[in-house]
């Protein structure tokens, strides 16, 4: 009985590993994303958002000025919500969840996580989901 027990830790312990190892290249991916975002979300923050085009003299310049701030703005609020993606996604390969899909539970392919390592669906149902919310429309 023990040793049955040992050996189911130690395959325990030898598959957490490779899972580990699995996604080591998907999470050095991820973590140079989010220190590029980050970075650039720094030099944003110190030199503000088109701080010499706010006072044009001629109201087109400044209409299209201010277009540019909101378009930017709208950018930075994309990468907040993708930098709050790679927080959960680092999470979840650091307490052995990732690649689960949070819909049906089955493992996600490896060639989807690495092209999208932030998704939560596997992609069936993700076309499902899809499929569904164009119906919603």
């Amino acid at each position: 009985m023990l040793g049955t027990l040992c050996r189911k830790v130690t395959v325990d312990m030898a598959a957490e590993k490779h899972l580990e190892e699995k996604y080591d290249e998907i999470r050095k991916d991820l973590e140079k994303q989010k220190a590029a975002l980050l970075a650039e979300a720094g030099m944003i923050i110190g030199t503000g958002l088109n701080q010499d085009k706010l006072n044009f003299p001629d109201m087109t310049d400044q209409a299209a000025a201010e277009a540019d701030n909101n378009f930017t703005l709208r950018l930075k609020e994309r990468e907040q919500k993708l930098l709050k993606k790679i927080d959960e996604a680092l999470e979840r390969i650091a307490n052995g969840t990732f690649g689960m899909c949070e819909s049906c539970g089955e493992e996600i392919s490896y060639k989807r996580l690495h092209a999208r390592p932030v998704t939560t669906l596997c992609i069936e149902c993700k076309t499902k989901q899809e499929e569904e919310e164009k119906l919603r429309e």
